[in-house]
């Protein structure tokens, strides 16, 4: 296997199929359909097409459903291990991606079926495992959420 370099991929913008070549996360754990704007090790946007089929709608809440705050920070990090894995360019690697804290979280505004949210990550610290990010979830250009997160990506055979 190829080891991870500071040479960023090639890539401005990845389509679920690269998606999928970087994180492990798939149906129903996964909350992006693409990330546009990826300057390496700097940042991206995520995006977040929100659809009323999403398993999480049946129980939050059937009769006013609403994505709950903590899949938007969810989005918001696979976002950012997008970023990461362009940046260190680990395409098609065995990665694992663990949370390591979330500070300053704030929910502002629901989302729900039929928004498009805008997953937008900044770097904060980064360059090797362990990275920091701040994160905004808009919605029609308002802010549904914000966080700061730290997160490791590690190969499966280093857990």
């Amino acid at each position: 296997m190829a080891e991870a370099t500071r040479n960023p991929a090639p890539y401005t913008e990845a389509d679920l199929s690269l998606i999928k070549r970087i994180i492990p996360h798939r149906y129903p754990f996964l909350f992006i359909d693409k990330v546009r704007d990826i300057v390496p090790f700097e940042g991206g946007v995520g995006i977040k097409n929100v659809t009323c089929n999403e398993p999480h709608f049946q129980g939050h809440f059937p009769d006013e459903p609403v994505m709950p705050g903590v899949t938007l920070v969810e989005a918001m990090a696979q976002t950012a291990a997008i970023v990461v894995g362009i940046s260190m360019n680990i395409i098609d690697q065995p990665m694992l991606t663990y949370f390591m804290g979330i500070d300053k979280c704030k929910f502002r505004r629901m989302v729900v079926p039929g928004d498009v949210a805008e997953l937008h990550v900044k770097a904060i610290r980064g360059g090797g495992k362990i990275w920091k990010f701040e994160g905004r979830a808009l919605v029609d250009g308002q802010l549904c959420a914000s966080a700061e997160f730290t997160a490791m990506m590690a190969r499966k055979e280093d857990e």
